[in-house]
Formats: C-alpha cells, structure tokens, sequence
C-alpha cells in the first residue's frame, strides 16, 4: 500500500511474519517531503526496487548470508514487475552461477 495507513492488521501481521519482525516499515515507507495544507507530512511508500534492496541487505546482516547477489526483477508480458527473485548462498560459487543466470535473463520480458 501507498500510505500505512491504508495496511490491514492482516497484511502487517503477514509482513511482520514474512520480513521476520516489523522492520519492514522502515524499509518501506519514508517521511514525505511535502507539508499538507496543515504542515503534517506523511509516511510515503518507497520504490519496490529499494524494499527489495533492503531484503536483500536484511539476508546478508540479519540471516548471515554472505553471498547475496542483486535481485532480479521478475516481469509479466506488459513489461511490468510482478515480483523480485533474490537468492542467498554460504557459497561464493553459487553466487556467481546465480549473477551468471540473472544477468543473461535480467532484460527479457514476461512470457
């Protein structure tokens, strides 16, 4: 969801479950830099790319994955992002077979 308000109890508490504790929001949401009309700012959600990012570096501090290359942007055939692939590895090999994979199909479109 765009504003945190607008998350239901239900989806925090699968986020929370998912993420691993509720540091997902500041993950995904940011101050906004635009007062209202009143001089309050909101909680504006950030890009799906920096939630992913963020993933990623929570696998390799939190999780104690050493080898997590840079997720890969999974595609429908509109071009548009349906869901992030991200893999975490102990082995420094397998990360380079990934990053070899990901990179090959990083710019093709959905099927």
């Amino acid at each position: 969801m765009r504003k945190p308000k607008g998350v239901s109890t239900a989806q925090v508490e699968r986020m929370n479950r998912f993420w691993g504790d509720d540091s997902w929001r500041k993950a995904a949401y940011v101050q906004s830099l635009q007062m209202d009309l009143f001089g309050k700012t909101e909680e504006e959600k950030v890009s799906n790319e920096a939630i992913a990012e963020a993933f990623r570096k929570r696998l390799k501090e939190v999780a104690g994955f050493p080898n997590v290359p840079k997720p890969i942007a999974m595609r429908n055939t509109l071009n548009a992002v349906v869901y992030y692939l991200l893999f975490a590895s102990h082995k420094p090999v397998a990360e380079d077979i990934v990053k070899y994979i990901f990179n090959k199909y990083a710019n093709r479109r959905g099927v």
